[in-house]
This record gives C-alpha cells, structure tokens and sequence, in this order.
C-alpha cells in the first residue's frame, strides 16, 4: 500500500507504516491546513491497516535531512480574522493529534533538524521520540514569541511528559534545545549518532513493528515525584512565583505569556479533553491580539530580511582574520569559528592576542554549554581558532575584518597594512559604527573590495549587521558580505554609507533626547523605567553605560558635525563625561558597577545632575513622546535620504540592533498605528514649546503612513 501527496507520504511494508513528511521545492517542512488534513486522511489509513493486521507500528519521520518539521505556517496564522476562526483551527489540529496519540499500534518519531511548534506537537503526540545528534537538531516550542501559545495540545502533552516546572521553562521562554538536553529531560528517549541515524532509526522502527510494542523504554516519573512537583500544592506556588517574575519582565506587555502560565498550570488538573478545549479557547482569544499580529508581522520581516540579498557574485569565504584583538575583535573572532570557518585573530600586541583569543574560546564553551554540544563539537570549533601578533597570515584568509578603536586615522594605517598582506581577491570589511566606509576606501588599489559589516556589541548575542556599501564597493563585495553575514547566523540589513549608517543614527537621536531629558531634573531610575515600562529592554542610560559612554560621545560628536544642532548635546552630557565615567566597562557611569553587576545609581552623578538641572521634570506621557518621536522623525530622514530602501528595513535594524519592542511592531509600524498626523502635531507642539531639534522632518510631512495600507 502506498500513497503520497505534496508534503506527506504514506508507505506500509512489512508491517511498519511510514509518514513522510517532505515539503516540494522547500528547505522546511510546515504543519500547513491541507498537511493537517491529508494527515488526518492517512491516519484513517493506518487505523484501518491495524484493525486488518497490516500495520503494526507507526514512523512518523522527514524526507529532508536537516528539517523535521519547522512548525505551523505563519502566513496561515497571520490571515486568521477572528478568535473563533483561530479556535476552531486549533481544536481541529488537536483532534487529528489525539487520533495519533490514540492509535492502536506503536508510534516512534524520528527528529532530525529543527522539531519547532507544532513539529514538536505532533512528536508529542508519538509514544517513542529519537533525535539526531547534529548540531541542527533543535527542539522547541516558540509560540509565545509569536504572542500565541501551542495549540496543537503542547501545554497539555509536555508538562505531563517532562513536568511542569520544565515544560514551563520551555514554552514561556522558547527557547530550543539541544538532543542531549532534550534527553536529559525526558523530551527525547534516546539520541542517535547523526552519521548512522537513518540505519538505527529504521532499525527501531522494524523492531517496533516485530514486536507490536514501543522500542524503547518509555522514561516515567515516579508517582510520588508527580505528586511532590507537580500536584496542587506545587501547581500553586510554581504559578504565583513564575507570574510575579512575569510581570517583572514584561511589564505586563506580552498577553501571551500569562496566558500560556495559565493554560499550561491548570491543563494538570483537568481530562484530557477539558485541557485541550482551555488551549483552543485561549489560543483563539490570542492569536486575533494586536500584540500577536504585530510579533508575526516582525517574524516574517525578519525572515524575510535575510532573504533579500543584493546582487553581485558571492564568493568562496574559507578562511578569515580578525584584526584588533580587544572584546569586540575576539566577540567576532568567536562568531566564524562557531561556524567551523577557520579564524586568524590579529593584533600587534602578543598578550592582546591571546587575551583576544581566551575570551572567544570562553564564548565558544559558554554556547556549548546552552547548544548542549558533544565534546568533539566544541573541540572542532576551538581548533578554528588562532592568532598572531602579525599580518602574515592574512596572505590565506578570503575575508579581513578590522575592528580597531573607532578613530578614522587609525583604521585607515591598518587597512593600509591589510591591503599590503591581504591576496587581492580577498574581501576587507570594516567594523566601524559610524565612520564613513568611503574615506576608508581612499587611498587603496582596490577600493571595490572594501566594504562595512557593522557588528553591535555583544557580537555573540546581538542578531543585526549592518552591511555598508561605500561608493566605491563592488555588488560582489556587498554579495559575499551580505552572505558571510548569513553564515554566521545573523540577519544582514544593506545600508548606503551615512554617518551613524542606520541604528546608530537613529539611536544617536533617542540618545540626545535622553540628555535633554535629564537637563530638566528627571531622575536617572525615572528616565530609564519610562522606557523599560514602553518596552525598551533597558532605559536609554542603562544602554549608554552597556555602550559605553566614551563610545557613545565619539559617535554623538560624529552625527553632529554631519547633521548639526538637532545633535548637539545638552549642558549636562558634556559635565557627565568630563567626570570621566565610561560605563560598565569603567565600573561607573549613570549607574555603577562592581565585577560588571549593576550595584544601583551613581550617586555622583545624581549629585551633579540635581545640581545642574533647569527647568521643570516633564510628565511620564511626554518623556515617551519625546525620545520615541524624535526616533521616528530621524528614521523618516534617514529613509528620504536613501540610506536604506524601506520602513521594512527600518523596523529590522531597531528591533534587532536596539531592541525596540517587537510587540509594538516596530519603530515605523509603531507610527503609523499611533497615526503619522499625530506624531507630527506633537512634534511641532515640542519644537514650540522645547526647540527647533523637534522640527517635523519634510519626509514625514509628505506621508499619510509608512507601511501601506
């Protein structure tokens, strides 16, 4: 017997039926409605070939080799128009799932590649799950992230397979595992070399089939540790502690997450039935939210971010330097041997070097421990790693990034010297936040190789690069850069060469109204929890010390003498920084720290600004006004200016380069549904009542909305 349709399969031989889930023409597999009904079909089919004896056991497992199943189909999602719709989409997913979980043969799910969402589910709903150890396996449930919750019985299936405080760990988070750390809490049964996976998988599966049972020890709780952890008693205090440290993080933003504490908490004390009827209600009410079409509106421009590459030839990258030993060099460094590209770490300075060098493979063995990789993994990425108190290695590598102090004069003799050792094929990138790429460019035989790939700092944790195209840079340097960006898993924004490029010419502008701010005699705690309670991860202060300040002095002083006055800083700034603070890095700035922790305000400062104030404290409403419209204002001209092609590309760079709330849909997105007519009443109420900085910029003047209609 066999029968196949787009996406899903089903053979049956010697007694074993096998669901090929194999989506034509994609690298991933979906959970799309028509998937989800032909799978329902094929249910049918096993069910009808166990009743004759046919079927007598089950593998549910994926035709790609690095995909098992990367979840529902958010376009699919993203259309639904009403909770009613969204519920009744959920409750009939669930009741296909639960004809699988009710299946009179074994079942055995075979993961390999990215189990995400609904993939997961459906293996949830197997009785026997096998992982592959590659790196690529990844197990998760991220729906909260897209302000839903799994709707395909996820908050009824793990908290009983795992137990609650685990299960929670997981969906609230969603965060994705490793098979290792998967297998330790009882997520996988067991994990399987990748190599031999296909053989040991089909072997399981046939044994299955010989002997009618499941072919592998299922891992069961005990049901006194059921009771100690996850009866009433433990239920209770593990919702209330888990909902305080909620409301802590979000501010009450992400409906989402409450939502899921609630459903996932509760589904232990109710019929299997009850459970999933709470899941597909909540589910519905979620999932028509404007929290939730905004999170999806930013999953699908973000994915789509790294899909718009420019044209041009991209070249062979197998090798790359590193020049600049200090933390954002070595942080890069780390980015290309996580990849397993060979890197050569460069600094004239031997013990910088291997300073520089230390700290990636600390970074290395920091995300062995989260990925959960084998010993061999993490040594196979180490040996990547070198470094040299020269330029000659430079004379192998294909690509050169520079990432020395943000002074014009000193970037342009070492990309001089990168020039003289560097094979002339080889691509040159600078790090540079704010300088321009085309007067790096200047002077160079081969200025067309020269382009810029900003990385924010931590490299290893902040997902944007901003790829700059200087005026002389060739389309296959912007090409390969672009693809190098992608390599090492981050997504790339092309960006013309402007002062401050993007985010930090944006960012430039929050900042200065933030100093402005403070010149009135609002606080440093006050000004920073306005914008945490907006949704900012931290306050404009915070980040200026995690930036550091010295940093954020040389590139404020940069936009000023590009843009003029709507950049100078306020009286107050410039008595901050002729103290001396730098930040985090310095142990004091606007807060101080001992061993890098925040040890609170630094009460110096608070002494200087109380002393130096004027004026009046504005009100919560208006400090918000004021730092995000002045964003929005200077996000219009950056757009009118050409530096990059779309409110699309706007809202990418400051949700992942500043970490604008991704609830809110963006910076851009998060205008127009304030109402562009409004922002520019209010701007000119400021630049009346404040300064001419606010002056409403003629591109915003000339829109009705940025995103259209």
């Amino acid at each position: 017997m066999s029968e196949a349709v787009p996406d899903l399969h089903l053979e049956v031989r010697d007694g074993l039926a096998t669901l090929t889930f194999d989506r034509p023409d994609s690298k991933v597999n979906l959970l799309t409605r028509a998937v989800m009904l032909r799978l329902d079909e094929l249910l049918t089919a096993v069910e009808e070939g166990a009743q004759r004896g046919e079927v007598r056991a089950l593998l549910v497992k994926s035709g790609k080799r690095r995909n098992f199943i990367a979840g529902a189909d958010i376009e699919e999602l993203a259309a639904l128009k009403g909770a009613a719709e969204a519920a009744e989409l959920s409750r009939r997913g669930q009741e296909i799932l639960l004809r699988l979980d009710r299946l009179p043969v074994p079942t055995l799910a075979a993961i390999r590649g990215p189990c995400v969402g609904g993939g997961l589910e459906l293996a949830l709903a197997c009785d026997c799950r096998v992982a592959s150890n590659h790196p690529s396996t990844r197990l998760g449930l991220p729906e909260t992230r897209l302000g839903i919750l799994p709707g395909l019985g996820g908050t009824l299936r793990l908290p009983r397979l795992i137990g609650l405080q685990p299960a929670l760990d997981l969906i609230l988070s969603g965060q994705q595992l490793a098979a290792q750390r998967a297998k330790r809490l009882g997520l996988i049964d067991r994990v399987l070399d990748d190599e031999d996976f296909d053989v040991e998988v089909a072997a399981l599966a046939a044994e299955s089939a010989r002997l009618r049972a499941a072919p592998l020890p299922r891992q069961r709780r005990s049901a006194v540790s059921r009771l100690l952890k996850d009866g009433p008693p433990a239920r209770w205090l593990i919702e209330r502690l888990a909902r305080r440290a909620l409301l802590s993080q979000t501010k009450g933003h992400y409906p989402a997450l409450p939502a899921a504490l609630k459903v996932t908490v509760s589904s232990l004390g109710l019929s299997i039935e009850a459970a999933l009827e709470q899941e597909a209600e909540a589910f519905g009410r979620l999932a028509v939210t404007p929290e939730c079409k905004n999170l999806m509106a930013v999953f699908r421009l973000t994915e789509g971010a790294r899909k718009r590459a420019p044209a041009g030839e991209v070249k062979s990258v197998k090798r790359a330097a590193v020049v600049g030993a200090g933390v954002m060099g070595a942080g890069i460094a780390q980015l290309f041997a996580y990849q397993t590209i060979p890197v050569h770490l460069v600094d004239l300075d031997e013990a910088r070097v291997e300073a520089g060098l230390r700290r990636a493979r600390e970074l290395l063995e920091l995300a062995a421990e989260r990925a959960g990789w084998s010993g061999d993994h993490l040594k196979s990425r180490s040996a990547c790693l070198r470094g040299a108190a020269s330029y000659d290695g430079l004379k192998v590598v294909d690509v050169v990034v520079e990432a020395v102090p943000e002074r014009i004069e000193v970037k342009q003799e070492v990309f001089g010297r990168i020039e003289e050792r560097a094979q002339p094929a080889a691509l040159i990138a600078t790090n540079t936040s704010a300088l321009s790429v085309s007067e790096l460019q200047k002077g160079l035989e081969h200025p067309e190789r020269v382009c810029g790939l900003h990385f924010f700092y931590p490299p290893h944790r902040m997902p944007l690069i901003e790829v700059v195209r200087g005026s002389r840079t060739s389309d296959d340097t912007l090409a390969t850069a672009f693809d190098i960006a992608v390599r090492l898993g981050k997504t790339p924004i092309v960006v013309e060469d402007s002062p401050g490029f993007v985010v930090n010419r944006i960012l430039s502008a929050y900042f200065t109204e933030a100093g402005h701010l403070l010149q009135t005699g609002i606080s440093v705690e006050q000004l920073d929890q306005i914008m945490s309670r907006f949704g900012m991860p931290v306050g404009p202060l915070r980040l200026q010390d995690e930036i550091g300040l010295d940093v954020v002095a040389e590139v404020s002083r940069t936009m000023a003498a590009a843009f003029g006055e709507r950049f100078a800083s306020a009286p107050i700034v410039e008595a901050v920084l002729a103290t001396g603070v730098t930040g985090r890095k310095g142990g004091r700035g606007f807060y101080r720290y001992v061993d890098s922790r925040s040890r609170g305000v630094n009460k110096g400062i608070t002494r200087l600004l109380r002393e130096s104030s004027q004026g009046k404290p504005p009100s919560t409403a208006e400090v918000e006004e004021r730092l995000v419209f002045s964003m929005i204002n200077e996000a219009a001209r950056t757009l009118a200016d050409g530096v990059m092609d779309s409110p699309e590309t706007v809202d990418v760079a400051m949700i992942m380069g500043t970490g604008f709330p991704p609830f809110r849909g963006g910076l851009l997105r998060y205008a127009d549904a304030v109402g562009l007519s409004r922002v520019a009443d209010r701007l000119r109420h400021y630049a009346d009542s404040v300064g001419a900085r606010f002056e409403p910029a003629a591109a915003l003047l000339e829109r009705t909305t940025f995103y259209a209609a």
